[in-house]
């Protein structure tokens, strides 16, 4: 009888070590794919503090947990499920799909790009696009329904870049990955945007009731440097956004048989580390960036007018047509 309950024990310490090594290629390979979608997190982490702006400090972070969880059920409950389905039924429309994404997150980074060399003219064309949040009860309902619904876009293109990345055959295994990762890149994302919208706050209240010089004169720095923080991540955000954007276009032009802009890339890599070998892996990324980035900018330029007289009206069109809420 105890050769047999320690053969169970046995049984049960390997199946405990089997289940904890799957454990581990779960987390680690959806550490991975997260990086792999890092523009579009960073652009996401720069952009919803915009939607928090205006509102008295007390809203600030219940607005931002209601788009966090709004992130969440738009990662769960409906990307997650789609990513699954096309990844039994209909593999092959994955590509498609990312480009399609990546060209939303070149013109978007293009749009940003606009604004800030020309921003009246690109005031007018942003006017021109009926906002997507409509019949919402009050400013802050449309506002976090906005929020959300732009989330939703770019959750779209994380989980398609994380289901890209996943390298395992298991069904559950990739359900677990894109859950494990949706949920770790929204805490992530909407944690650091909650540290962000409460700078200015931490800073006033230093300034005013810290006991040390250091401490107020820290707290001063925080204030005056938030909006230089926030500028500088809006650019960031934007350079990640179009070189992501760009980066997917170009490999899905080469899966598609058109390889001329891949070689670009490559040339311009290799170019950059014959010329300085030293750091030869940190200025071949670097090229390959900035071309990327290039790509990005200039396919979201000729988006910007597709988008303004096409798209735009007749997603207005369509809208029309949809019963409006008394």
């Amino acid at each position: 009888m105890s050769v047999g309950l320690l053969a169970l024990l046995d049984d049960v310490a390997g199946l405990v070590k089997v289940a904890a090594a799957s454990l581990d290629d779960v987390a680690g390979q959806a550490a991975k794919a997260g990086v792999k979608a890092a523009g579009a997190v960073i652009d996401d982490a720069a952009v919803t503090p915009n939607y928090v702006h205006g509102f008295t400090a007390d809203r600030e972070l219940p607005i931002v947990g209601k788009i966090a969880w709004g992130s969440i059920k738009n990662k769960l409950l409906f990307l997650l499920p789609a990513a699954l389905l096309l990844s039994l039924f209909a593999p092959w429309v994955i590509t498609p799909l990312l480009m399609i994404g990546g060209a939303y997150l070149c013109y978007e980074g293009a749009e940003k790009v606009f604004h800030l060399l020309d921003p009246h003219d690109a005031e007018a064309h942003e006017a021109s696009l009926e906002p997507l949040a409509i019949n919402a009860p009050s400013l802050e309902d449309q506002k976090i329904a906005g929020a959300i619904q732009t989330d939703f876009i770019l959750s779209a293109e994380i989980m398609t870049i994380i289901l890209a990345a996943i390298d395992v055959d298991s069904f559950w295994a990739r359900a677990a990955i894109l859950a494990v990762a949706g949920i770790g890149i929204t805490v992530a994302v909407y944690g650091t945007v909650a540290l962000i919208v409460k700078g200015d706050d931490l800073g006033l209240w230093l300034a005013r009731n810290a006991r040390t010089g250091a401490g107020r004169a820290a707290g001063r720095g925080l204030v005056v440097g938030m909006p230089v923080f926030m500028n500088v991540l809006s650019l960031v955000g934007t350079a990640a956004m179009t070189w992501v954007g760009g980066s997917i276009i170009v490999h899905g032009l080469y899966e598609f048989g058109f390889a001329g802009p891949e070689h670009i890339v490559e040339a311009a890599a290799h170019w950059a580390e014959a010329a300085l070998p030293a750091i030869a892996g940190v200025v071949g990324w670097f090229a390959t960036a900035l071309v990327d980035f290039i790509f990005g900018l200039a396919l979201g330029a000729l988006m910007i007018p597709v988008v303004g007289y096409l798209i735009a009206p007749a997603w207005k069109a369509i809208k029309r047509l949809l019963p409006r809420r008394a």
